[in-house]
């Protein structure tokens, strides 16, 4: 683009939402280029609407000016999937976030919500609340700030063993079609009007009726199956995988290959449920588990969550501020802090002072007290494996019956069942690892390359779910951290690589493993620029996207205009 077509185009965009949202220094667009864990590049801006008749505008005016658009929502993926990467794009890149545009809107006494691109999980929760209701995830992602969008554009899994991947057949977005047209595609179910002004003023402000809104038996708003599918323990597939054909509709698994203004979701009925603590150093006790679980179980357990205890010990050392301020201050404030952090960061990284926050976080955390509950700790020091079970109240004593005669005649592992205390950190904790290996490379630069970060999903019958890497893979690794949703058989597997070791070749070859192992990967995550998108996943894209306009190069794609 030329300098002065540029310069227009930038001039258009702040005639529709102000100067200060358009963005254009690398500091100030510095938090939206980079990604969390991986991956950046540049833009010709970042543009913030604060409407959705905004976001329309901003949208038109970029593909009129032939630049790519990157839909962002809170930017807390872990493979770079809203966020540029390299500089090989054929057209200028805007990056539109959508933090602005909050909004939920309760339907249908509560059993549904539309969520504007900007509504986050955690203030999901808190407006359900009042119903005695639930959204799709509550724990996890939640609690960095993850956009509600974003979970069900990207394929994400969830802790919550009922519910599965974030999905719905209800969005109401935007596409460029095969002619280069851009068009407004209103499947939300709601009647809002007949022009693009209509629908998105109408949805923003909730001018709607009760009999506008269309109840589809047809048409769902989460996964119905997944509850059987995961219960399937002799099965020789995975349960779930961000590829898999029949979870990919529109919105659903898009990866921002369109431009998505709302979607409809359904929401659950809060359950009151108690936790327990297993801790063994036989991978086949935690099996036998599982599928007791899974099978004996007249319904299904809430959640299921694993832990090994190198990610333990990283995650109590290296996750410990992340927890005490989610303590302290609630996940609502986590985004902010980040934000903040990022832009401290960014003024360092000029003066020659790279990660000085990270190693002064460090440091202060060494003088505050344990955080994590006396009996975890002490099955830390017993056990290699630990997993995290909630169960509801009505199945608690079953299950307690269960492990207590398990355990009876065996000296691999034992359980507790926790007070609310004690299971409320145990899942926090479990969530805490998952940024912790990041705070440990950023304050080893001197001897950690850098982290090679998988998220697979092993066959439902795999009984060799503890990985054995050979010896050579071995010796390139500081610390192998193992955790996650383990009665869906989806693992997080985060390796910090010793420096001088190639972790784009090391992530080749873990590839290679898993495929001979029979895993699905990534299993709840957008490939992002990351993982190669497999074929229906291209395909989905493909048809969203024809003229390739909107995240150019996601799964290692083609970056060129009609996927040359």
């Amino acid at each position: 683009m030329q300098t002065q077509s540029a310069s227009n185009t930038i001039q258009n965009l702040i005639n529709i939402v102000g100067k200060q949202h358009v963005l254009t220094s690398d500091n100030d667009t510095r938090l939206y280029r980079q990604g969390r864990r991986y991956g950046s590049g540049q833009v010709l801006a970042v543009v913030v609407p604060g409407t959705l008749l905004e976001q329309w505008q901003v949208l038109k005016i970029a593909i009129e000016a032939d630049c790519i658009v990157i839909m962002q929502a809170a930017n807390t993926g872990l493979t770079g999937g809203s966020t540029p990467f390299g500089d090989d794009y054929d057209r200028p890149v805007i990056l539109m976030s959508t933090r602005r545009l909050l909004g939920i809107q309760v339907i249908n006494d509560a059993k549904q919500v539309i969520c504007l691109p900007g509504a986050t999980l955690d203030k999901l929760e808190k407006d359900l609340a009042p119903f005695n209701r639930e959204p799709h995830s509550v724990i996890g992602s939640s609690c960095i700030g993850a956009s509600v969008l974003g979970g069900v554009c990207n394929n994400s899994g969830g802790a919550l063993v009922r519910r599965g991947p974030a999905y719905t057949e209800l969005a109401l977005y935007a596409r460029v079609n095969d002619a280069g047209t851009l068009e407004l595609v209103n499947h939300l179910g709601v009647h809002l009007g007949d022009t693009p002004e209509e629908i998105l003023n109408n949805l923003e402000n909730k001018n709607y009726q009760s009999n506008d809104i269309i109840y589809n038996s047809n048409c769902c708003a989460s996964d119905q199956r997944y509850s059987h599918d995961v219960k399937q323990v002799d099965e020789n597939t995975p349960a779930r995988f961000n590829a898999d054909p029949s979870r990919l509709f529109e919105a659903s698994g898009s990866a921002g290959k369109v431009c998505v203004f709302a979607v409809r979701l359904d929401t659950f009925e809060k359950i009151p449920s108690q936790v327990f603590y297993v801790g063994t150093n036989s991978q086949d006790d935690l099996t036998e588990i599982r599928r007791f679980l899974l099978k004996d179980l007249p319904r299904l357990p809430i959640a299921g969550e694993y832990i090994h205890r190198v990610a333990y010990d990283i995650g109590a050392e290296y996750g410990k501020d992340t927890f005490m301020f989610i303590e302290k201050f609630g996940t609502a404030k986590v985004p902010a802090a980040f934000a903040m952090k990022d832009k401290v960061d960014g003024y360092l990284e000029k003066i020659g002072l790279r990660n000085l926050s990270d190693k002064f976080l460090q440091l202060v955390t060494k003088f505050m007290p344990n955080h994590l509950p006396k009996r975890m700790n002490e099955f830390r020091d017993l056990y290699e494996h630990h997993l995290v079970i909630r169960i509801e109240n009505q199945d608690v004593d079953q299950v307690a019956n269960f492990l207590k005669g398990y355990f009876s005649d065996k000296n691999s592992g034992n359980y507790f069942h926790c007070t609310e205390e004690e299971g409320r950190k145990a899942f926090l904790h479990r969530f805490a690892v998952a940024g912790a290996a990041i705070r440990y490379r950023d304050t080893h630069r001197s001897e950690v390359e850098d982290i090679v970060a998988l998220d697979i999903a092993l066959r439902r019958n795999d009984r060799e779910w503890v990985e054995t890497l050979p010896k050579e893979m071995d010796e390139q690794i500081i610390h192998k951290l193992y955790y996650g949703h383990f009665l869906c058989h989806v693992f997080h597997q985060d390796y910090i690589v010793k420096k001088g070791v190639d972790p784009l070749a090391m992530e080749h070859a873990m590839w290679h493993l898993l495929d001979a192992r029979g895993a699905e990967y990534p299993a709840e995550h957008n490939v992002g620029h990351l993982y190669v998108a497999k074929p229906a996943l291209k395909n989905h894209y493909q048809k969203l996207d024809p003229t390739n306009s909107f995240n150019v190069g996601i799964g290692q794609t083609s970056k060129l205009r009609y996927w040359k």
